[in-house]
């Protein structure tokens, strides 16, 4: 695997699927991996609170990632919080005008 470089698609595959065991159940409760590209890790919260708590808990979360797919694999994380709620919905919604467009 290691000379088709797949070993750190196959480490941080193995850490998106282990979420929960690497995290552990109370914090894979509230947030999930969203993305992992060319190093960096995307992590949502399921509220402010939590994104708090996992922006806290980076330092042991990076060397926790470290030991299971190795040092240098995950080299930033973004830690997210929950989405805001879309305004643009109903029979009646219409798109807006271009790019610089910002209401609705």
């Amino acid at each position: 695997m290691a000379q088709h470089g797949w070993s750190t698609s196959v480490g941080v595959g193995g850490v998106v699927g282990r979420w929960r065991e690497v995290v552990g159940d109370q914090l894979a409760d509230h947030c999930e991996v969203e993305t992992f590209e060319e190093g960096e890790l995307v992590v949502r919260a399921s509220s402010t609170a939590w994104a708090t708590q996992l922006r806290l808990l980076l330092p042991q979360l990076e060397r926790r990632l470290a030991e299971e797919v190795g040092e240098g694999t995950v080299t930033k994380i973004v830690v997210l919080g929950p989405g805001g709620p879309s305004w643009k919905h109903g029979k009646r919604s219409v798109p807006g005008r271009g790019p610089r467009d910002t209401y609705g």
